[in-house]
């Protein structure tokens, strides 16, 4: 089957890029023929270059920086332009009113097809006035602040940039269409979901949504930082927000990474029913295990150094550890994240007197010299969305201690040792108990690299999508934008012949007393030009009756 892979890069905020991902999916299917469709990389919209192993093309969807050029819209569509991006600004600012969304980015999508002038519509002053009529009319949400005019014209560009996707060249029939695509696959949310919706409008062509870090949640802790004003954050957060829901609701299946995505889904309005958890795979499950442990009881602890991940409860914690083991040794591995942080736990550490024996290591060349280098590994971030990192560390065979929060619980579960966070006396007791039994250190890290190989490798990924896809394509017509006007069995078989010979054998009633006769040869008869009976024609049977 022919599936188009839908994703985003080179996002200006909360960057993730999944061009890999989607290589190594296609490389594993290779039954099927993908194609990837790339948003917000390259410089053109066209092929650039031989597609990766796997891939059949790779196209590509500028959506930052400069608008490309392009038509500007006649009269009559500068109307009808304006009146689906008020509809569209209205459920972004008027929470009564959220239900236009969808059918404004659906009127927006047919307009882009019609003359390819949307974008510059969009980026016209009179996109920018519709903008500020509506956000400014009484009955806007303005809790963050009243807009000022810089602040529509730092929206307005936004948004122009996260509509290119409705006016992308990718929505006709043919090889290179996604009409001419059995499926769709959104890998990641966001933008990258808006050529899937699309997709299904125009050519009713179904999605499977993947996403391994939700885009919405990652969008709320970029913006926190981000270089607009409160008003301009609100309102691209509202449009990412009613992006997201209008997104699960069209979706045909969604494959969150994780129980805990799955959760944050339900609570966005995701159907349960369409819903199933799909753990990213990794290549790495078949690396060999670490090597023997370091002469001195070592922990290794790992993550960024910033407040969230909690280094200061680890340098605490084992301070405790040191006095009931003093020739404990702690690494710490991990780029500073928070400026002046790294100073702070330099400080924590000589404050505790644990100075000589923890070293602040830094970024490994690789996170597999990082685990050989400890006896038990070790996080205490107060939060956890992906359970990368810790699959890496379990899968090196080492046992693992971790707060109870997020993803971990369902990661390292009974292969580890979950504690409170915040906590230092529970991870003082955890660390003491792995670090003072060698053979429960074994059992728990040969467990832990058991689990991940079963849950993360790279086959049980690539065999529940091939079974997704399959079902779901089972499940939707061969030719979505003919399903429309196709009604099976609506007109009897007679009604498709056309410039042929009928020939219609004798009735019972027509052959009564005799043996069979022979066949009865009717003159040619064409079809009428309108459908099935009452529809402005005659039914085929009739018109065969006449010719009889």
């Amino acid at each position: 089957m022919r599936i188009a892979l839908l994703t985003e890069s080179d996002r200006p905020i909360a960057p993730r890029g999944e061009a890999g991902w989607c290589g190594r999916l296609a490389g594993a299917l290779a039954e099927h023929e993908f194609r990837l469709y790339l948003l917000g990389a390259g410089t053109g919209p066209g092929p650039a270059g031989p597609p990766p192993r796997g891939l059949a093309a790779v196209h590509r969807l500028p959506i930052w920086g400069r608008r490309p050029g392009g038509p500007r819209p006649a009269v009559h569509r500068r109307r009808a332009c304006t009146a689906a991006y008020e509809d569209l600004v209205r459920a972004l600012v008027r929470p009564a009113e959220r239900e236009l969304f969808g059918p404004a980015l659906r009127r927006l999508a047919e307009l882009a097809g019609q003359d390819g002038a949307l974008p510059a519509f969009l980026a016209s002053g009179r996109a920018r006035r519709a903008l500020e009529r509506t956000w400014r009319a009484p009955g806007a949400e303005t809790a963050a602040g009243q807009p000022l005019l810089q602040d529509v014209l730092v929206a307005g560009d936004l948004l122009e940039q996260l509509l290119r996707p409705l006016s992308a060249p990718w929505y006709g029939t043919g090889p290179d269409g996604l009409g001419g695509a059995d499926l769709c696959h959104v890998v990641g949310g966001g933008p990258a979901a808006l050529p899937a919706l699309v997709a299904k409008h125009l050519h009713g062509v179904p999605f499977v949504l993947t996403e391994h870090g939700l885009h919405l949640r990652e969008q709320y802790r970029g913006y926190r930082t981000a270089p607009y004003r409160w008003p301009v954050r609100a309102l691209l957060l509202s449009f990412f927000r009613l992006l997201t829901a209008e997104t699960y609701r069209q979706a045909a299946v969604l494959t969150p990474g994780s129980a805990y995505d799955r959760r944050w889904q339900e609570a966005c309005g995701a159907d349960p029913a369409r819903v199933r958890v799909v753990h990213e795979g990794t290549p790495e499950a078949s690396r060999e295990p670490a090597g023997a442990e370091p002469e001195h009881p070592t922990l290794v602890w790992a993550g960024a150094l910033e407040p969230g991940s909690d280094a200061e409860l680890m340098l605490h914690a084992f301070a405790r550890v040191r006095a009931e083991l003093p020739a404990a040794r702690l690494r710490l591995y991990g780029e500073e994240a928070a400026p002046g942080y790294l100073q702070h736990c330099r400080a924590v550490a000589e404050k505790l007197g644990v100075t000589r024996a923890v070293d602040f290591a830094g970024r490994p060349p690789r996170t597999a010299d990082a685990w050989a280098a400890g006896s038990a590994v070790v996080f205490t971030a107060r939060a956890r969305r992906s359970p990368r990192l810790l699959t890496d560390a379990m899968l090196s065979g080492r046992a693992v201690v971790a707060t109870d929060v997020g993803v971990t619980p369902e990661v390292v579960g009974p292969a580890g040792l979950l504690v409170p966070p915040r906590s230092p006396r529970a991870l003082t007791e955890a660390c003491l108990a792995l670090l003072t039994d060698a053979e429960r250190r074994a059992r728990l890290g040969l467990a832990g690299r058991l689990r991940a190989q079963e849950r993360f490798a790279v086959e049980p990924e690539t065999a529940a999508f091939r079974e997704i896809y399959l079902e779901l394509v089972s499940r939707w017509p061969a030719f979505p934008a003919a399903a429309a006007r196709l009604r099976p069995f609506a007109r009897p078989a007679e009604y498709w012949v056309a410039g042929a010979p009928v020939t219609v054998a004798p009735t019972a009633a027509a052959g009564a007393g005799t043996e069979a006769g022979p066949a009865v040869t009717a003159p040619a008869v064409t079809a009428p030009a309108e459908g099935p009976a009452g529809d402005g024609g005659r039914s085929a049977p009739g018109v065969l009756a006449e010719a009889l």
